[in-house]
């Protein structure tokens, strides 16, 4: 269990405070009753390190100054939220671990090694870990889980992401998320049935297997759309983000939910409940 007493105010940290989606966190963090900033963290060199973390948050002057070591404000946290990089957030997953802090982690693009610092760490400490932390995205996954249950194989399934220009990974972690869901349901598994793109004389499509396709450009926050593709019938079930502070606002439900839980590793349909 975590050190988090249901009488108090739980205190939140949150890696990369400085960029896009830390500024919003900072935002839910302060908007949510149960919830208060305690600290900020930067990269070294960050140009932001000393700031007050209200103020590059443009909500006010909170009294936090952004720091570049999760290290020295551990003590003060009681969750993290991390929505970094993955050679920072595999850092910070084992720190927590040592500091029985648990977290909430939006970091996509982990490879096998850092996939299995997730689960060590999950073995000490509450993890939530997801793709995507919007109600909508995780409402999805439960009706793809339907629908691939529902046509089988009869359905050639095709599923279309498109993000923002500066988006350094793909496919999206939501996207992985999507194509995981429908190949669990199918009994599949989705590193053997997975195409990521075509080109060339590909041949016919293969019975069974899941594209996935990644579009980039703009200022797009985030659209999924994944299609059913049936002899006689299409069935498309598709997600469009409209503001980041939807996923904001997820992560940091999260974090009032571990906050509670015993050691293991979850996920948001845990947090919102849809879980099996």
């Amino acid at each position: 269990m975590s050190k988090q007493n249901d009488n108090k105010t739980i205190n939140v940290g949150i890696i990369g405070a400085g960029g896009r989606m830390g500024r919003m966190l900072i935002e839910a963090v302060q908007d949510n009753a149960q919830t208060t900033l305690s600290a900020a963290i930067e990269r070294e060199g960050s140009s932001l390190v000393g700031a007050d973390a209200g103020e590059v948050a443009a909500i006010g002057r909170l009294d936090i100054q952004i720091v570049d070591d999760l290290q020295a404000v551990i003590d003060d946290i009681d969750v993290l939220i991390d929505f970094s990089l993955p050679d920072a957030t595999e850092q910070n997953m084992q720190i927590c671990a040592e500091h029985n802090v648990a977290m909430v982690i939006g970091t996509t693009g982990f490879n096998e090694q850092q996939e299995q610092v997730l689960r060590n760490a999950s073995k000490h400490i509450a993890i939530v870990y997801a793709g995507n932390y919007s109600t909508g995205v995780n409402l999805s996954l439960k009706l793809l889980e339907m629908a691939a249950k529902a046509f089988g194989n009869d359905a050639d399934v095709e599923i279309i992401e498109a993000h923002h220009k500066h988006k350094i990974d793909a496919p999206s972690g939501t996207a992985y998320m999507m194509a995981e869901a429908v190949a669990t349901a199918r009994d599949q598994n989705l590193k053997e049935v997975a195409i990521y793109g075509r080109e060339g004389q590909t041949g016919a499509r293969e019975t069974g297997t899941i594209g996935i396709h990644a579009v980039r450009g703009g200022e797009i926050i985030g659209d999924h759309t994944v299609m059913f593709i049936a002899d006689g019938e299409v069935v498309e079930i598709t997600h469009r983000a409209r503001a980041r502070m939807t996923f904001a606002a997820g992560a940091v439900r999260a974090a009032t939910w571990v906050i509670n839980q015993n050691k293991g590793q979850y996920n948001m349909q845990d947090v919102l409940g849809l879980s099996e």
